[in-house]
């Protein structure tokens, strides 16, 4: 499927999973070469949720494009991307002493798990 046929969610989908894929590889990196594996968590979040979860759910748009006509979709979109926002953030300040962090934490995971519960429910309405 071209980038001329793909549906535009979907290509902004998985183009935004792409900067998270090449973020936590970058962060990897970073971790490696200073010793510092603080952001471990961080960092596994950001390559299973970020980059992993959302190239799949981007390619199930994809093939699936009667889910995209769903509202479904963008409140997946737009909660899952935000929520993983909050949640990393506030995962990487607490992981480096901030405890008033912890509830952003919680926000964003509340957060991206709404988002994926509407991917689900959207993908049984429509296939």
């Amino acid at each position: 499927m071209s980038n001329e046929t793909l549906p535009s969610l979907a290509a902004t989908q998985l183009k935004i999973a792409a900067l998270w894929l090449l973020f936590g590889l970058v962060m990897g990196i970073v971790m490696a070469a200073t010793h510092d594996f603080r952001l471990n968590g961080v960092h596994a979040h950001i390559n299973l949720l970020g980059w992993a979860t959302l190239a799949l759910t981007g390619l199930v748009y994809a093939s699936v494009p009667t889910m995209l006509k769903s509202r479904l979709a963008y409140g997946h979109f737009w909660l899952h991307n935000l929520g993983l926002v909050v949640m990393m953030t506030g995962l990487a300040a607490f992981r480096f002493g901030f405890a008033a962090a912890e509830p952003l934490i919680a926000v964003g995971a509340i957060a991206t798990t709404l988002g994926v519960a509407l991917f689900v429910l959207n993908l049984f309405y429509r296939v």
